[in-house]
Order: structure tokens, then sequence, then C-alpha cells
């Protein structure tokens, strides 16, 4: 084989193995948060429409600690309320509700607030969730202490959020 058929295949191989090394060392999304030993990733809501009071904030809450932790309230200046709420069924029923005593996140443990299910609840939106622009939230666990996050707003609708990691 001659050099200028080996020369294009170590310069690629260079790249891709300088590409990885990069890719090892940069953070996983720019959308992932951290205190103590608690991992926020993927924070996300929908879109409303203009008339809308309220809206659902979700995200993953991973716990990497020994001891459990508990998200026990959330503020935002996008509406006058938020709680931390769960969603279930009781017989056919669909009910809500605010967790009193927050929600617990076990030592070792990941805990998704999704559609259908834990969520962060913004009561009396001051202006509507608009695609693509960013909510501020400040969540407070028990423990780690308070974390401020921007939720990624996706489409009226979305079952999930677009920019996973």
């Amino acid at each position: 084989m001659s050099r200028s058929h080996t020369r294009p295949t170590t310069l690629l191989s260079l790249a891709m193995a300088f590409g990885l090394a990069l890719s090892a060392t940069a953070p996983a999304s720019a959308h992932d948060y951290r205190v103590g030993s608690l991992e926020i990733a993927q924070p996300w809501t929908r879109a409303t429409p203009a008339t809308a009071q309220t809206g659902g904030g979700f995200l993953t809450i991973t716990n990497k600690g020994t001891t459990p932790d508990r998200l026990i309230a959330a503020r935002s200046p996008a509406s006058n309320k938020v709680e931390v709420h769960e969603m279930k069924m009781d017989g056919n029923v669909m009910k809500m509700r605010e967790l009193e005593k927050g929600l617990e996140i076990p030592a070792g443990a990941t805990v998704t607030l999704k559609p259908g299910g834990y969520h962060i609840m913004f009561m009396g939106l001051k202006a509507p969730l608009a695609k693509d622009s960013k909510v501020p939230v400040t969540l407070v666990f028990e423990k780690a202490g308070s974390i401020d996050v921007e939720l990624k707003v996706e489409a009226i609708g979305a079952a999930s959020s677009a920019h996973k990691m």
C-alpha cells in the first residue's frame, strides 16, 4: 500500500480519537445541573395556549448519594404559585394533588417527573409559556438546598423533551 493511501486513514483515525477524547471531557448537556449529591437532567415544560393559567414542569433527578433527599418546594417568576404534584388513578378517575411532604429522592435512585406522573405545577401563569423559550425555576431540596434551573419550553402537547442527553 502506498503512503498516499495510508495517510488519509491515519488522519481520520487521529481526528476520531481526538473527537472522542474531547467529548469525554465535555459536559453531558448544557441543561444538566448538580446540587449536593443530586443531578438534575433534561428540565422541560410544554408551551401553553394564550389563556392557560397552569403548566407542568418535568425533569429527572438522580441521587448519587448514600442518603435520601426530598424535593420540598419550587418557585418561579413565571407563575404566582408553584407546587410539587403527583397524578395517579383513583378508580377510573385521574387525580392530581400536591405532595405536601414533597417528593422523596431515594439514595442511589432516579426519579422522573413527567406528564401523567410526578411534576412541577405552575399555577397562575403570568404569561403563556412560548415554545423555544426557557422558564426559570428554583428547586428546593430538604438536604441539598436550592438550585436554579431553566426548563426548555417544548411544543404544546409534547410527550417528552426533544433535547435528550
